[in-house]
């Protein structure tokens, strides 16, 4: 076997840049993908399932759940055993995973093998990151994240596409046998193609009680949302949002007391990474509720088929597709407070024009004067928002802390997401079967399409009045280069030439 480049020096223009791009984005694709891809699916799966609209609110957060909980302890685990080993054992679980979702014989078992699948999802997506922070030249790796994150948000945005094609055509089963392939090209590639690296200063003991505690208190918080349109208030219900809340506050008060944390309270000491965590939340809050209702809409109230009601979206994936890299440039040479701040302003129009959707907007006029305007203008919102924000939570932090600050970053993603799909059916009105009716859900996706453009203005603002430039690496006593070339943060490499 060939050996990998040495970790540090690929360009973005040569063979082994492309390689790295392309196994990153695969293995961050997959685990992105299925959180989207499944929104179109839904309607198809409580139907061939007999489910109600909280199992499908399981179908999505069950994945949610363990990426979220478990994603900071994937993050160290890659610094201290080589990120390359964990994001190659990441995505041959997911696949695995993927294969028990797509044989599942009724909704209980889906919903553990969508969790099993976050678990693989913890492992790969803060590697994917972290790979290429590790492996590319300083003067790349600006446009290195603009390129994985912007086709890392394709991947996610074709994901109704793609999900509507596989629905419509072969069933939803293959939404997730997908990934089986996918899984077979990204490894080889890896192993083959991608520098090891790891954290040198990585040590002590896994914070596995920490990442026990932060996914069965999301495990409490969820459950009572999603129960609460049902039970109400019952014992039940209230002693599971009680019991999340207490895990938390819990959470909070192991790691400020472990000598070696999953989350290091020390590292929201930076204002800038503190505030960016926090326009991440609400920024992905509202997509994540946008995504799932808006699937579901298109299809229960509007008349698309799985197929339509994907391509439907598909603007938003060519906007993405064509200008996040540049959109990463332009973050860097200007700074992030105007982009974190216009780009929610945007995705928010773009939100609260869904509004315009209705029973007559699957004919060609319809969907020209309704849906086109609002997915275009939310693509020029993502376009501008998303490539900056991952960029800016890297460089706000310590160079050593890159991994750290990847992962914390995709768990106040995922779990902003989780959270949103769980409340927004509760905040709305929607009752359990409101997915099988037209007049029902149209009524309810009216009031819960403004609560998801109010998230994203709240992130606007925060973004206006707390992001600013980060500080120079000479003033945090870090290397210089890449703070003034690229604008995010250089981790500290071990090279592994043993191995290629």
């Amino acid at each position: 076997m060939a050996a990998a480049s040495a970790p540090g020096e690929i360009r973005v223009a040569s063979p082994a840049g492309r390689r790295v791009v392309l196994t990153t984005v695969l293995g961050s694709s997959m685990a992105m993908l299925d959180s989207t891809v499944i929104n179109v699916a839904l309607p198809r799966i409580g139907a061939d399932l007999g489910t109600d609209l909280a199992a499908l609110q399981w179908t999505v957060n069950a994945y949610m759940l363990t990426l979220a909980g478990l994603i900071l302890l994937g993050g160290a685990l890659g610094d201290r055993y080589g990120r390359r080993r964990v994001f190659v054992v990441g995505v041959v679980w997911f696949a695995v995973a993927s294969l028990l979702c797509g044989i599942a014989p009724n909704a209980g078992v889906l919903i553990a093998a969508r969790a099993l699948q976050g678990v693989g999802g913890a492992l790969l997506t803060p590697g994917s990151l972290a790979l290429i922070q590790a492996s590319f030249h300083p003067d790349d790796r600006a446009r290195a994240v603009g390129l994985w994150s912007g086709f890392g948000g394709v991947g996610a945005a074709v994901g109704p596409f793609v999900g509507g094609w596989l629905v419509d055509g072969p069933g939803w089963r293959w939404v997730f046998l997908l990934n089986l392939p996918l899984a077979a090209l990204c490894v080889p590639v890896a192993l083959r193609h991608v520098p090891e690296s790891r954290d040198p200063a990585a040590h002590g003991r896994f914070d596995v009680l920490g990442a026990a505690l932060a996914a069965l208190a999301l495990a409490g918080v969820t459950y009572a949302l999603i129960e609460a349109p049902a039970r109400g208030a019952s014992p039940v219900v209230v002693g599971a949002a009680v019991g999340g809340l207490v895990l938390a506050a819990v959470f909070v008060a192991v790691e400020r007391r472990r000598a070696d944390p999953m989350l290091p309270p020390s590292i929201f000491r930076s204002r800038l990474f503190t505030s960016v965590n926090l326009v991440t939340f609400c920024v992905y809050a509202a997509l994540g509720g946008f995504f799932f209702l808006s699937a579901i809409q298109l299809q229960v109230v509007a008349g698309y088929s799985a197929l339509g009601a994907g391509t439907a979206l598909l603007p938003t994936t060519v906007l993405m597709l064509l200008f996040s890299a540049r959109s990463g440039e332009l973050g860097r040479r200007i700074g992030p407070r105007i982009p974190l701040t216009a780009g929610p302003l945007l995705a928010a129009a773009g939100m609260l024009l869904m509004l315009r959707v209705g029973p007559d907007s699957a004919s060609p006029g319809g969907y020209a004067g309704e849906v086109l305007p609002a997915v275009v203008v939310l693509g020029a919102g993502l376009v501008v928002v998303v490539a900056p924000l991952t960029a800016t939570v890297l460089a706000a932090v310590d160079a050593g802390r890159a991994g750290l600050a990847s992962g914390i970053n995709n768990a106040a993603a995922r779990a902003a997401g989780l959270i949103a799909v769980a409340a927004l059916p509760l905040l709305a009105g929607m009752g359990p079967e409101a997915y099988r009716d037209a007049g029902e859900f149209a009524a309810t996706f009216r009031r819960a399409m403004p609560m998801c453009a109010g998230l994203l203005v709240a992130g606007a603002l925060l973004a206006w009045w707390t992001v600013r430039a980060p500080a120079p690496a000479a003033a945090r006593g870090e290397r210089p280069a890449c703070a003034v070339h690229c604008g995010v943060a250089s981790p500290p490499l071990e090279p592994e030439h043993g191995d290629g």
